[in-house]
């Protein structure tokens, strides 16, 4: 899917500090994401990336990563959540595959909040089986927000659906119910109108487990 360019309002969070003697300083704002979340991936200046967050969840090693889209980002790029923007980097983007079109973050812990639902969709599992004719999908976008579709066909790595997407959805959790079983990563012809593919599960999880820093990936 072609990148999304937008400009960043603000990218530091504002630290407090006391006032006075004896002032307490305030906690660190928290970021809330979630699969369907909005992201924006800093390229450099004030231009960013912006895409969907697929899911989030921890490691066997108790990480807390996310994927996404591979062509969002490249590796050492910064993450900000587009909603909270103004509370500072949320993550790294750590790793980056062309081939599945995918990508992994790495979260700061001590900021991040995972969310199980975001807006139109909730994801309580994975579930690794392709997409197939007729079932119908879902999905939560940035752009697009929640979107069905009939599931056209799968041929093992990736899905094609009547989804709607446009530029921004790249990302987006793809889910039967509250089962996650892929990510929006392109379109045909228009937008909206027609197909929709991304990349299934199964294939995802299998790349993510051979990293040694990341297998053993569960959502939250």
């Amino acid at each position: 899917m072609r990148k999304l360019t937008a400009l960043l309002a603000v990218l530091a969070a504002v630290v407090l500090t006391g006032w006075g003697a004896g002032s307490a300083v305030a906690a660190p704002a928290k970021i809330y994401l979630g699969g369907g979340s909005g992201i924006l991936v800093l390229k450099g200046g004030n231009s960013a990336a912006a895409c969907t967050l697929t899911t989030i969840g921890k490691s066997k090693t108790n990480k807390l990563i996310g994927i996404t889209a591979g062509h969002c980002g490249d590796p050492g790029q910064k993450v900000y959540s587009e909603t909270f923007q103004d509370r500072g980097q949320a993550g790294t983007i750590t790793y980056s595959a062309s081939d599945l079109d995918i990508a992994v973050i790495e979260f700061n812990p001590a900021k991040v909040v995972p969310l199980r639902t975001v807006r139109g969709v909730t994801i309580r599992s994975i579930d690794t089986k392709p997409l197939a004719f007729p079932a119908v999908a879902c999905k939560q976008g940035r752009t697009t927000g929640n979107t069905c579709g009939i599931s056209w066909f799968s041929d093992g790595n990736a899905h094609f659906s009547q989804m709607c997407v446009i530029e921004g959805d790249s990302g987006s959790p793809v889910v039967v119910g509250d089962r996650l079983v892929g990510m929006v990563n392109a379109y045909y012809f228009l937008a909206c109108i027609g197909p929709e593919t991304g990349t299934n599960m199964a294939p995802i999880l299998k790349r993510v487990g051979s990293l040694p820093q990341y297998g053993g990936f569960r959502v939250i």
